[in-house]
């Protein structure tokens, strides 16, 4: 067993980092989610291929967003990382969303030290407008098959928006 909340701070997000888990690799249609309660990872369900995962999926420990989960993160890296890593990450930014009415927050970031791409991507336009309509679109639509629920992407924030969101998230992981 895994207690992630007890072995990894949220990061260092005054200097811009966090620490992620990867849950679902990118490109993945494996619905893997971390069970807090007993430190694992399960499968809870097979996605429709159409719906893989546009990045790698995860969540900052010792953090709860409104959902009552983990703030999750879109980890962005030019191949999947496996479910369990943990990852040093430099944020950009976060993804607004709305999941059956509830704020469900995404951390888009990438690894603090990719010498593969000379670090280049420095903010969230570094990612271009076609990468994201294609995480909107993702979002928007992921759970239209299952004809129950509904998402509605809010939005981007910048750096400063998302520091503040993991803010709230800490402090409301510290007081449940």
């Amino acid at each position: 067993m895994t207690d992630y909340n007890k072995l990894y701070t949220s990061g260092d997000i005054d200097a811009g980092t966090v620490t992620t888990v990867v849950e679902i690799p990118k490109g993945s249609i494996l619905k893997i989610e971390y069970r807090r309660d007993k430190g694992t990872f399960e499968l809870d369900r097979v996605e429709p291929e159409i719906f893989a995962k546009p990045s790698n999926y995860g969540f900052i420990p010792q953090t709860l967003d409104e959902d009552g989960d983990e703030l999750d993160t879109l980890l962005i890296t030019p191949e999947p990382v496996p479910t369990g890593v943990v990852v040093t990450a430099r944020i950009l930014g976060v993804l607004n969303f709305e999941d059956d009415g509830e704020k469900d927050h995404k951390i888009i970031c990438v690894p603090a030290d990719d010498r593969d791409s000379g670090n280049r991507v420095k903010s969230l336009d570094d990612l271009g407008e076609q990468w994201k309509a294609k995480v909107e679109y993702h979002f928007n639509t992921y759970k239209d098959l299952k004809k129950r629920g509904t998402t509605k992407v809010l939005g981007y924030g910048g750096p400063e928006d998302a520091a503040n969101v993991i803010k709230e998230c800490i402090a409301r992981f510290a007081n449940k």
